[in-house]
């Protein structure tokens, strides 16, 4: 297989596994969007961490697979394309980008369904397709731009050019920067330590965010508002107030 889901100890790892570059050629998307939908119904996936390996987080599309299909071909291709990359997205669990090497074109798109991303020292991020004389498809335009704003995404994506691991930090298209090496057990540290978390908080929390910025502020209140009061219906709500009346903060342990 191309991509692989593995899970130890709540924390579920997507990782790519196409040598050389991790190409997303249609059978990396397609397993993509399964195993993200996997991630998101297993009740053992607390958090998710994406990751393509030492050598390269995603180095972009198969552009040989790509050159071969004429405008009907992509008109067909383009929603699934779209889909397997929302899936990892719509996964209602924390979700951390371990970036290494080179996250260009849709490796960089996958990298922005991510709700943090990590990346090493030697990462290099880009939305390069413009040189390619398309623009993203993967989500790039929607996602980049919601993220680091309107004219910085159309910086990257106008003239194709990639950025260095300081400059992703400073754009903040990147989160965090490690050396190259601790890139994945920075990301283990951030996924397990959520992985402890309130499971049905951290759903809303992460809802009520990302549909909240698709809507106007009154609309977005009431989406926080209706998940704020659902939770005071868990155990884990009881739990964490009766741990804090008791022992202080951040001692609960949820179920």
């Amino acid at each position: 297989m191309t991509v692989h889901l593995e899970v130890a100890e709540g924390v579920g790892t997507i990782r790519l596994d196409r040598p050389p570059m991790n190409a997303l050629d249609i059978a990396v998307q397609d397993r993509l969007k399964e195993l993200a939908e996997e991630a998101a119904g297993r009740d053992d996936v607390r958090a998710v961490i994406l990751y393509g390996g030492e050598k390269a987080f995603a180095a972009g599309a198969d552009i040989k697979e790509m050159q071969a299909m004429d405008h009907a071909a992509m008109v067909a291709r383009s929603r699934a394309l779209q889909d397997s990359f929302s899936a990892v997205a719509r996964i209602p669990k924390p979700v951390v980008a371990a970036v290494t090497g080179y996250a260009l074109g849709g490796g960089c798109e996958l990298a922005l369904c991510a709700d943090y991303r990590i990346a090493g020292e030697n990462a290099k991020l880009g939305q390069p397709e413009i040189l390619l004389g398309v623009i993203p498809g993967a989500g790039g335009t929607q996602r980049l731009s919601r993220l680091i704003g309107p004219s910085k995404a159309k910086d990257l994506i106008f003239t194709g050019r990639m950025v260095k691991a300081d400059e992703a930090l400073a754009l903040g298209l990147v989160d965090r920067v490690v050396p190259a090496d601790e890139v994945y057990k920075a990301a283990h540290e951030w996924a397990a330590k959520l992985a402890q978390g309130p499971a049905i908080a951290l759903r809303a929390a992460k809802e009520s965010i990302d549909a909240g910025l698709e809507t106007d502020l009154e609309t977005g209140l009431a989406i926080e508002r209706n998940w704020f009061a659902g939770l005071f219906a868990t155990e884990d709500r009881e739990r964490g107030m009766r741990s804090f009346v008791e022992e202080g903060p951040g001692k609960a342990k949820f179920v």
